[in-house]
Formats: C-alpha cells, sequence, structure tokens
C-alpha cells in the first residue's frame, strides 16, 4: 500500500550549496540519503514529495555545514497481510512465479498459482496446468493477495508472498474468462427458470380445464 507520511528529522546542508535555494537542496539531500531505504515502521521510501518547514541552521565545530531541523513529506510503500495487488510476472522458475509488486518483486510458489496442479516447463519457462491447461508467463498481468510479508534493511531481502487461490484472483485472462463464464451461467438458468414457469403455467391452467369439464 503507499502512503504519503509526515517526518520531523535533522538534514545536513554541505558549504558547497549554501548558494542554492534551501528547500530545493533539503529535498535533495534527503533523496540522496532516504530514497530506496527501508524503514521497518513505515515501508519502502519511494520520493521526498514537500518539504514543510525548515528551521534555522546550526553549525557544529569541526564541520563547516549547517544543521537543520525539518518536516517533510515522504511517499512511501508498505505491503500489507491480505492486500490486494496487481502486477506483472517478471520472472517464472520450477518453484513459482516472481511479481512486480510496487517497488519490490513478490512470489507466488507453484502451489499458490491456481487450483489446478501447475507444472513448469524449462524450454519455453511456463508454468501450465495439468487439468485446465492455464498457463502462466513471463510479462503477464495478475491480481494476487498478499499472505506473508518480511520486511528486513534491504529491499532485496525484503519478501513477499502471494497467493492466486482465491476468488477473483489470478491472470487478467482467466479472470476475463471466468467472468464471461458466469455470464453465460446466468443466461442458461434464466432460461431454464423460465422454461420451468411456463411448464407450471401449462399444467396449472389443463388442471384448471380439466376441474372445470368435470364440473359440467
Amino acid at each position: 500500500m503507499y502512503n504519503l507520511v509526515t517526518v520531523k528529522d535533522v538534514v545536513r546542508v554541505p558549504p558547497r550549496r549554501f548558494s542554492e535555494e534551501l528547500n530545493k537542496v533539503i529535498i535533495s539531500e534527503l533523496e540522496t540519503n532516504l530514497i530506496g531505504k527501508v524503514d521497518k515502521d513505515i515501508g519502502i521510501i519511494i520520493a521526498v514529495t514537500n518539504v514543510k518547514d525548515v528551521g534555522e541552521g546550526k553549525i557544529i565545530m569541526g564541520d563547516g555545514a549547517t544543521y537543520h531541523n525539518a518536516v517533510f513529506e515522504m511517499l512511501v510503500y508498505k505491503p500489507m497481510l491480505q492486500e490486494v495487488v496487481d502486477g506483472w510476472v517478471t520472472e517464472i522458475t520450477s518453484f513459482g512465479a516472481f511479481i512486480n509488486v510496487g517497488p519490490m518483486d513478490g512470489l507466488i510458489h507453484v502451489s499458490q498459482v491456481a487450483e489446478d496442479l501447475m507444472t513448469y516447463n524449462p524450454k519455453t519457462a511456463q508454468l501450465t496446468g495439468k487439468e485446465t491447461h492455464k498457463s502462466l508467463d513471463r510479462e503477464n498481468k495478475l491480481r494476487a493477495r498478499i499472505i506473508a510479508v518480511s520486511m528486513k534493511d534491504r529491499i532485496g531481502e525484503s519478501k513477499i508472498g502471494l497467493t492466486m487461490r482465491q476468488p477473483y484472483l489470478g491472470k487478467y485472462e482467466w479472470l476475463t474468462e471466468a467472468k464471461s463464464g458466469d455470464k453465460t451461467e446466468k443466461k442458461e438458468e434464466k432460461k431454464e427458470k423460465i422454461k420451468t414457469t411456463a411448464k407450471d403455467a401449462i399444467k396449472e391452467g389443463l388442471k384448471k380445464s380439466k376441474e372445470s369439464i368435470k364440473k359440467k
């Protein structure tokens, strides 16, 4: 989940940048030091979007730079358990598929791709269903649910576990096919209901006719 968070911190401005506009320097220095870092509480830092307040600079003995208390806004990404996400398949392996989720990749284990038994074809780098023959390829777009999160100090060490073995999840093509199938099924049910209603009406009409003849 993407969020905008407000943070207060001390920012160092080096002497070589004293002639530049302070707010721009603050953003630049923050981006250099923070972008791509992982904070276990707020998530992965994507961008510094705004500086809300900058205090008066202070100089520390032995350092010619100025240090400013600053309040600024950041765009962060923090994967949440049970969150439904859309992504692209970046890699297919024998043990599952890696999916691009925001600024990082998550793994859908081969057992979590579909209800069907999925097998890996090393020649085509593809996962295929044994009974349904559904296939999952690199660059396919899909929808999945986050079922495991492990955030470390670096993006490369952080992990996301995903599943598509739930209703309304899966490759976009599968979802479209399922939706079309539901519409067809509903149409057939409606037709069958109309037929049943018509038959019941005819039977009721015949019954009443027979009763009318007997009375005469």
